[in-house]
């Protein structure tokens, strides 16, 4: 895959850096990951209801490669922080974007996936992802998201109506309704969860992606408390040995046709 040496190779360096002296063993121990399973094809459901996607699978190899038992627990997206900051759940699986204003509040693992922000809209129109194109214009975001912050930091004050929902499947419903005139997501789920699907044919992307650091971080993480310093520990070993071994390689290829490690 494109630079997949060199994202393999700082994967390693990275979490060479942050193992400890002493390892944890989690060996049979049951640990909670807080799931939103409406962002496909990062986390969602089969028709029989079964959590899978890229996200869930990592999380599974992960907790594989830990010998752990871990448990789903279904979040909405707006309540993974708070409830992991309550003890609802021990780790935020979720792909949560790993931001300055998120590690205020809780750690995160080295970096697992990478994708940017892009905006949606329906095709023939002129929208940008800028406050100039967007004034007057409803924007839909998931409600705790790093788009919401943005949208709101950057776009709302000039008169953007930003609009957020509680999953993603509702901003889309009303995107295709015209209850809205744009939605703001990563870019990943919008192209496969979104654009490439039926409901999804009269829309595209509009304008650059985003990538602002201060809002879009350094990529997606687990999160996790910060006073769990060994478990998030032994979650980078075991991402270091599954990024090393094939593991990711193989989950990637079967979701994405492109390095998600690396995307950009």
């Amino acid at each position: 895959m494109k630079k997949w040496t060199m994202a393999l190779s700082l994967a390693l360096a990275a979490a060479a850096t942050a193992a400890p002296a002493h390892a944890v063993d989690l060996k049979g121990r049951e640990i909670r990951l807080a799931v939103d399973p409406t962002y496909p094809p990062l986390e969602y459901k089969t028709p029989d209801g079964k959590l899978t996607g890229f996200g869930v699978d990592i999380a599974n190899a992960l907790c594989a490669q830990l010998n752990a038992r871990c448990v789903s627990v279904e979040t909405s997206f707006d309540g993974m922080i708070p409830g992991l900051l309550a003890r609802k759940f021990d780790v935020i699986s979720s792909s949560m974007t790993i931001t300055p204003k998120r590690m205020e509040q809780i750690a995160f693992s080295n970096k697992i996936s990478n994708a940017p922000a892009r905006l949606v809209v329906r095709r023939g129109s002129s929208l940008l992802p800028d406050a100039g194109s967007l004034k007057g214009k409803r924007v839909g975001v998931e409600q705790g998201t790093s788009q919401e912050d943005y949208a709101r930091a950057r776009w709302q004050s000039a008169g953007v109506e930003v609009v957020a929902y509680q999953n993603q499947d509702q901003v889309y419903a009303d995107l295709v309704s015209g209850r809205l005139d744009a939605a703001f997501q990563a870019s990943i789920e919008a192209s496969d969860g979104f654009l490439k699907k039926p409901e999804g044919k009269d829309f595209e992307f509009a304008g650059p992606a985003m990538d602002d650091p201060k809002y879009f971080g350094q990529g997606d993480g687990l999160g996790l408390r910060k006073q769990d310093v060994a478990l998030r520990d032994a979650f980078n070993r075991a991402l270091a040995e599954i990024l090393a071994n094939g593991t990711y390689a193989r989950i990637n290829r079967k979701y994405f046709d492109f390095d998600i490690y690396g995307a950009k």
